[in-house]
């Protein structure tokens, strides 16, 4: 009897604290409710360490005063001549000015850009130019594998930091647990690199009253010498992925861009890192950019549980509701918001040949059927959908129209929108668009198209499932 008051209370307090919780959807409250209600001690549980988007005062105090220490990119001489050429006439000025909302970055033009091959060729790249490097190597990954890859970039570094250039490697604590275990990242240290983790969790009781445990740092960023920079899907491992190989191949798609684009992400990198470490980059900052060049308006955009909710979701929908001809988009994780959901059916209801991606197999099943109970409204809007069949497409990739490119680490899903700390970059260019499409286009030669009354004929059972899971979406 006395357990059970004890439940009621718990119950009852959680509740309100679920209803009153601000900045959150209407579904969110509700699955969160039914979770409470529907497993007695373990819901309440389950809330009190995954259900508030909470990184611990301590961090948020301490980002806080990173950003207001940390200079703004343009404020580099030379900023001023790197102009995007955009105007407020332009039908995709609004497209920029939400990314600018979001992160603070202005849309700036004169960069360039190289689409990358496949996995094997990005870190061949990467590696080449850090062995190029003359000044320093920034870079930031989730998950960062003692394999074949992991251990190139490991060794690339090494090299960098022994000719004098200075070398600073973030990970996230959770995503690169391996790695920072390993003999490979004693030796970086040993070796003059400067290692750190973002969001360490430390002792797991503990870390839980300082903040959730499971809001991950999820970037993957490589900057060098300020002007050069990496934005994509890829974590540092190779497509076989030995931790999930039954997968493999994990394929990824990931940009290589020179130009004043690479200082918004030389910010995005100095935030995580100053945060986390006591030392200033504030100086990278306000280094003079290199003679203009010519080239194409692009920016960064950053976002994370300390920027205001659904940032990544709200600029996504904006893209879809710019899209005017055709939609393009390739994403491993699908498990939207309402808005979302809607934005994407409305883009194919007004008649943009709208097509997305999705992986035939995925590796985390309740976000693979929860993708699958949001196909038949897809389809009957017109969406086409295509399932890709060799392993996981990874890559996170967005086209529209002939001249919209977004590219970077996030996913469609509650966690990329909400919880994790992701970085994109928008580009308007004729040409790098064209290139992203038809490296989307190669994807459906090996994907499965799904229609409307394949999904209808699906059984009971399954529909059962999938529909069951998508109740908790809002928790996944």
């Amino acid at each position: 009897m006395f357990l059970l008051l004890i439940h009621v209370v718990l119950v009852i307090s959680c509740m309100f604290r679920i209803l009153l919780r601000r900045h959150r959807q209407p579904e969110s409250r509700l699955a969160w409710v039914t979770v409470v209600l529907a497993v007695p001690f373990v819901g309440v549980l389950a809330y009190l360490l995954l259900g508030e988007t909470n990184i611990g005062r301590k961090r948020t105090v301490r980002l806080n005063e990173t950003l207001e220490k940390l200079p703004r990119p343009e404020v580099a001489p030379g900023w001023d001549l790197a102009d995007p050429s955009l105007n407020t006439s332009d039908r995709y000025q609004s497209l920029f000015t939400v990314g600018e909302a979001i992160s603070g970055y202005k849309a700036v033009g004169g960069n360039r850009a190289q689409l990358m091959g496949d996995s094997e060729a990005t870190i061949d790249a990467m590696v080449a130019d850090i062995d190029a490097a003359r000044d320093h190597v920034h870079l930031i990954f989730y998950i960062w594998l003692t394999d074949d890859s992991g251990m190139k970039v490991v060794e690339a570094l090494k090299r960098a930091a022994g000719r004098g250039v200075q070398c600073r490697a973030m990970v996230d604590d959770l995503g690169s647990r391996g790695m920072v275990r390993s003999q490979a990242w004693k030796d970086m240290a040993a070796a003059g690199v400067q290692v750190a983790c973002a969001l360490e969790i430390g002792n797991p009781l503990v870390r839980a009253f300082e903040g959730r445990i499971d809001l991950r740092n999820h970037r993957k960023i490589l900057v060098i010498d300020n002007d050069l920079t990496y934005c994509g899907s890829q974590n540092c491992a190779d497509a076989a992925f030995l931790p999930k190989a039954k997968f493999a191949p994990w394929v990824d798609t990931v940009m290589r861009f020179e130009g004043p684009v690479a200082r918004q992400n030389q910010h995005l990198f100095a935030s995580d890192w100053m945060t986390h470490v006591d030392e200033d980059l504030s100086d990278l900052l306000r280094r003079p950019l290199p003679p203009k060049q010519p080239g194409f308006v692009a920016q960064v955009v950053g976002t994370g549980p300390t920027t205001w909710a659904a940032a990544m979701s709200e600029l996504f929908e904006t893209l879809m509701y710019c899209a005017r001809n055709d939609l393009f988009i390739t994403t491993p994780y699908y498990v939207p918001n309402a808005p979302l959901q809607a934005a994407l059916c409305a883009a194919a209801k007004r008649g943009v040949d709208t097509t997305i991606i999705f992986p035939k197999r995925n590796d985390d099943f309740a976000v693979g059927a929860t993708a699958r109970s949001y196909y038949e409204e897809l389809l009957t809007a017109g969406v086409k959908i295509y399932e890709y069949r060799p392993g996981i497409l990874h890559a996170k990739t967005m086209t529209i129209d002939t001249d919209i490119s977004f590219i970077g680490s996030a996913n469609m899903d509650r966690r990329s929108f909400d919880l994790n700390y992701e970085n994109n970059i928008l580009l308007r260019d004729t040409s790098q668009t064209a290139q992203l499409r038809a490296r989307q286009i190669t994807f459906l030669s090996e994907s499965n198209q799904i229609t409307l009354e394949e999904v209808q004929a699906w059984p009971w059972q399954e529909r059962l499932w999938n529909n069951a899971l998508a109740i908790f979406g809002p928790v996944l």
